[in-house]
């Protein structure tokens, strides 16, 4: 940064005004407001499709100190909205940086601020919530991008995953002299690179699909098993998805799915989904393994959930947890529950605030959850996940 980068504000809806200086291209930029508290892989959340549609402030002090490469990113281009810093990286670090952050959102257009206070930022978000927002390099009145703040759209209610899906399938195979023991149908609601690569080293062809496909074209594929994918945006927007899961659950194929995938099983067994106040973006998330007691540490990127089962059997949705006392899991949490597929539980929960984290059906072959398995710069506890998934389709051979 530099005294000739030009000044540049942050306003959210609520009114808050933040300045500092321009960081990354000339201009402004819309979206949701929301914050992500990992110290690492600043690269994997620029390119991650699950930020489609959102500015991000990194809490994390310093970014940018290594770089940019063409090696690390997880998908085809950055997909945030926007980007907010305390102070960038003067200089990249790294025997593997290629250019710096600052060159990379440059190229890519995507504007960005460096502020002081994104430690208050970050606390106005946990008090009050995500919320609208606009960066802005070319305009100096805040009530004048204020108006336009609230005219800009919300992130409840948006169908996000048709749009960072990918245009036509192709095939991610195993490694050269690796069998293929499993093909694998993997639905692009907003795909990771690293995710496809995790199942392939597992001895799996994973064929992407897009987002919209069908539960004919689906199984047109003769999968071993099916893969619903993290993605963007609101999960009751994506009809076309919760429609193909249940195409599938028919026939009893077996079905993993992640994050935005797992909201998405969740819909198609009769849960309902809401919206977090200001969601779980970061590293460092603790989840308990209802069944072990393990907890692990786990990678997350999402803005909504899956409501509490509750009622035994019954099936009905409790209202959303509304918070407790940290590390306890929610009363009844634990019952098995009723779905249109037979009988299914809980199998995970969050225990920063009792959120749903996983969902098994106990008379189908289906599971998911709320976390990433495939996490590159994070935390690795979940990546036998894929092994579950390739148990499962050996079950069920």
């Amino acid at each position: 940064m530099t005294s000739r980068e030009p000044d540049a504000m942050l306003v959210l809806e609520d009114g808050t005004t933040l300045r500092g200086k321009g960081f990354g291209a000339y201009g402004e930029s819309f979206g949701e407001m929301v914050f992500n508290t990992g110290m690492t892989g600043y690269q994997e959340t620029l390119t991650d499709p699950s930020y489609c549609g959102q500015i991000v402030a990194m809490t994390a002090p310093h970014i940018g100190n290594t770089g940019i490469n063409d090696t690390d990113p997880e998908s085809h281009r950055v997909w945030v909205s926007g980007y907010v810093i305390r102070e960038p990286a003067r200089l990249a670090s790294s025997w593997r940086a290629q250019r710096s952050l600052e060159a990379e959102l440059k190229a890519q257009g995507i504007t960005g601020v460096a502020v002081a206070g994104t430690r208050a930022l970050t606390m106005r978000l946990r008090e009050h919530g995500a919320m609208r927002a606009a960066v802005s390099t070319v305009e100096d009145n805040p009530e004048r991008l204020l108006e336009r703040v609230l005219a800009s759209p919300r992130m409840t209610g948006a169908d996000l995953a048709r749009i960072v899906t990918t245009p036509h399938p192709y095939t991610v195979s195993p490694p050269h002299g690796t069998k293929a023991r499993y093909r694998v149908a993997a639905v692009d609601l907003g795909i990771k690179n690293a995710t496809p690569r995790n199942m392939a080293l597992r001895g799996m062809e994973v064929r992407v699909l897009p987002a919209t496909v069908t539960a004919e074209e689906i199984l047109a594929t003769e999968p071993d098993g099916v893969f619903f994918s993290n993605g963007p945006g609101d999960p009751a927007a994506a009809g076309y998805a919760v429609a193909a899961m249940r195409g599938v659950l028919d026939v009893g194929v077996p079905i993993f799915g992640i994050c935005f995938g797992s909201q998405i099983l969740s819909r198609a067994i009769g849960l309902d989904t809401y919206k977090l106040r200001y969601g779980h973006r970061g590293i460092n998330q603790p989840v308990m393994d209802l069944a072990t007691g393990r907890v692990y540490i786990t990678s997350h990127n999402h803005g909504f959930a899956a409501a509490l089962p509750q009622g035994g059997m019954g099936g009905r949705v409790a209202p959303p947890y509304a918070g407790g006392s940290r590390g306890v899991v929610p009363p009844g949490v634990t019952a098995p529950f009723g779905t249109p597929y037979g009988a299914a539980a809980v199998t995970h929960v969050n225990l920063n605030d009792g959120v749903v984290e996983g969902i098994k059906l106990l008379d189908c072959p289906a599971f998911s959850v709320q976390y990433h398995p495939e996490a590159a710069p994070g935390p690795h506890d979940a990546v036998d996940l894929f092994d579950q998934f390739a148990a499962l389709m050996d079950a069920t051979r």
